[in-house]
């Protein structure tokens, strides 16, 4: 059994690394986008290829082993090779990857980044942990876990959802790539030019909040402040999970807050600095103890 943990754990972690280096990859981008003459010397665009073919050759092996067992199971994919029966020329293989790189690859690193970075923020905030704390004790009961219908009456711990969504999106918008001569901004965009929205800058801006450096969550108390955020995209190009996304971050971070109290390690502020890859400089770490519902819970 302990043998059979142990590969597992390697396997994520294996899993892990290569979301990490897929994700890393497409968001920093190189300067041969821009400048096509470095495509002969730079290697960046033989890696990317390379790393494509070992996502690739992941996501076949999650079709493959599903689709190699008897019994049907309940997962996605399993529901989507059902489809490729009736639909084959449809829900292809290629098909079949794409949706689970979506649901992988960008569901996965949209909220494992954002509560890596919300408890990194509380931590340097321990009042606003507080106080999400407080709210969670007070509205939902003390013997009972955090529910997904319990987390859309938590009014504060969404502020705070928010402003992490705000201060530290967790991913860059696709650059786009206009399609006609138009005008943005005063700016004269000339028909093929691409175009790249700036999610981190257009949140800090100062024209739109005040202090927009400061961790406040409470500048989305106000009705209609949420409107101004773009981490997830807008209009007819937004990401289509951002409700599933809300939905989980509140559930999740709620979950945590809720079952444990946390702490930084030692009394100096946790970096908060981002990398290029709009991952934290410094990995998060902190102690955690369990809170006593965890215990009411396990001896019920």
């Amino acid at each position: 059994m302990k043998r059979v943990r142990q590969l597992i754990d390697e396997a994520a972690k294996r899993v892990r690394k290569l979301i990490d280096e897929a994700v890393s990859s497409a968001g920093v981008g190189h300067a041969s986008d821009h400048v096509p003459l470095l495509r002969w010397v730079a290697s960046y665009e033989k890696r990317v290829k390379k790393l494509a073919v070992r996502v690739d050759e992941f996501l076949q092996g999650l079709v493959d082993e599903k689709r190699a067992q008897r019994e049907k199971g309940n997962t996605m994919i399993d529901h989507l090779l059902s489809l490729q029966e009736t639909q084959p020329d449809y829900y292809t293989d290629v098909t079949i990857k794409g949706l689970i790189a979506d649901t992988i690859f960008a569901g996965n690193v949209t909220v494992t980044r954002t509560l890596e970075w919300a408890m990194l923020n509380l931590l340097n905030h321990p009042k606003v942990l507080k106080k999400a704390k407080i709210e969670i004790d007070t509205k939902i009961e003390l013997d009972q876990l955090i529910d997904e219908p319990d987390a859309t009456n938590l009014p504060y711990l969404q502020c705070v959802i928010s402003e992490i969504f705000r201060l530290s999106p967790a991913a860059p918008l696709p650059p786009r790539r206009a399609t006609y001569d138009c005008l943005v901004g005063g700016y004269n965009i000339q028909r093929g030019t691409t175009v790249f929205a700036n999610v981190w800058a257009i949140h800090r801006d100062p024209n739109i909040g005040e202090e927009p450096e400061k961790f406040k969550q409470e500048r989305f108390e106000k009705k209609g402040e949420d409107k101004k955020l773009i981490t997830l995209g807008m209009g007819r190009r937004a990401c289509p999970g951002s409700g599933l996304a809300q939905r989980v971050l509140r559930l999740a971070l709620g979950s945590m807050i809720q079952c444990s109290e946390w702490e930084r390690i030692g009394e100096e502020y946790v970096d908060t600095t981002e990398a290029t890859t709009m991952l934290p400089t410094t990995p998060l770490l902190a102690m955690c103890r369990a809170r006593p519902i965890v215990h009411k819970i396990l001896s019920a």
